[in-house]
């Protein structure tokens, strides 16, 4: 374990659908303080959640407001009693007061550069002007083309990126998918990206009570955090109660955020069927995933990271609204031998579903695939780390983003 003084690292995930930001910067997080004895890590998240994880030692959190992102693109508040632009304003006035508290030598922000609704622009010009260095990271696919460039222009975000940005990281591979594929990027952002690999996964040395009691030989139906998961676990329970002969237990995990009256029904049929489980929510889900023979999921990116990491055979089902980032990443995963996939139609199909669960966990593993899988992104990112806090901060001015904007 190497030392680096009294480095400080913070950072930002907004958190308002599903778990997967919170998951990779945790993630992230844990591989820096494991692979530096000095370094501290804290990450601002708007998970409503975020306390329900374990943390190791010198990883803590600060939690902002939670907000919502409606399917139609807007967002609003948790409580009812609160107006969304107050919270937003809190927010932002939140995630400065942190930064400038906590006085990091890196920022890391999770894949909106500008942070919900822009909150973090404020920020990333104070950090820049402490000569704190400022890091994008990107998941593999971001969305396709066509919509992140209609998202991404109207916010100007490029111009953005490569006025605030030190470096670009993306947590994929550079033949897997190019996630700014489509947008006019200047040769300087393209400069200092950073391709570090998938985000290698591993089980916790603990193990809770009842996840020793799992059936053997289950495969596992997952649907991330939850809030748009309901329709895989109506398909898997489906193909069960259409095919009485699937010998193999199904283990169902919702996850937190899907809402009530669908996970209730879910509970209710799983209980009609033999050797099927419910597991709602499980901070080891990592545990879960490692004990099954195989794995029925959407395809987010966490999910991805898992399957292969723990080599198990995958059935893909993804969504398509409202981003393609799940089509895309799962389209791409089967044409590479990686695992499966169904379109939704064809999985809502009973016995087309039923048909792909029996041969799944016999079906190859993403070793056997015609693509080697880059799993050494945390130790690329420890790596860029070290670097990145033993250069020299350049005594340069900064410009504004939206001086850069409209400059540019």
């Amino acid at each position: 374990m190497k030392r680096l003084n009294d480095a400080r690292i913070l950072m930002y995930s907004h958190d308002t659908f599903g778990l997967g930001h919170l998951r990779r910067c945790r993630t992230i997080a844990h591989a820096l303080v494991e692979r530096f004895k000095g370094l501290t890590v804290l990450i601002i998240s708007g998970s409503q959640i975020a306390g329900a994880f374990g943390f190791k030692a010198r990883v803590d959190f600060v939690k902002i407001p939670s907000v919502i992102k409606l399917y139609s693109g807007d967002y609003t508040s948790i409580s009812d009693h609160i107006d969304i632009h107050d919270t937003l304003a809190m927010r932002e006035a939140l995630i400065l007061q942190t930064a400038q508290l906590f006085d990091p030598d890196i920022f890391i922000v999770d894949k909106e550069p500008m942070g919900m609704k822009g909150e973090i622009e404020a920020t990333l010009t104070a950090m820049k002007e402490n000569h704190c260095k400022t890091v994008l990271g990107l998941r593999d696919v971001m969305d396709s083309p066509e919509l992140l460039k209609e998202e991404w222009e109207k916010k100007g975000a490029i111009d953005k990126i490569d006025a605030l940005y030190d470096e670009i990281w993306v947590y994929g591979a550079e033949d897997f998918w190019h996630p700014l594929q489509g947008l006019d990027v200047p040769q300087g952002v393209h400069d200092r990206t950073v391709y570090t690999g998938y985000l290698e996964r591993e089980v916790s040395g603990t193990e809770n009570a009842s996840l020793s009691q799992l059936p053997e030989d289950y495969i596992l139906v997952t649907a991330g955090g939850g809030g748009d998961g309901a329709d895989l676990m109506s398909m898997a329970l489906a193909a069960r109660e259409h095919d009485r002969n699937l010998i193999y237990p199904l283990v169902l995990v919702p996850g937190p955020f899907m809402k009530a009256d669908l996970r209730e029904d879910i509970h209710r049929r799983a209980s009609n069927l033999r050797n099927v489980r419910v597991i709602d929510f499980d901070n080891e889900f990592e545990t879960i995933l490692n004990k099954a023979s195989a794995v029925v999921g959407m395809c987010g990116y966490n999910t991805f990271c898992e399957i292969v990491s723990f080599d198990k055979p995958s059935l893909f089902v993804p969504r398509t609204r409202p981003r393609e980032e799940q089509l895309i990443r799962a389209s791409r995963a089967a044409e590479l031998g990686l695992a499966q996939m169904l379109g939704s139609d064809e999985a809502a199909d009973p016995s087309k579903m039923a048909d792909a669960l029996h041969g799944l966990p016999n079906s190859p593993k993403p070793s056997e695939g015609d693509w080697t899988v880059d799993l050494g992104g945390l130790k690329k990112i420890c790596q860029r780390v070290e670097d990145l806090l033993k250069a020299p901060s350049p005594d340069v001015q900064v410009v504004s983003s939206a001086a850069a904007v409209k400059s540019a």
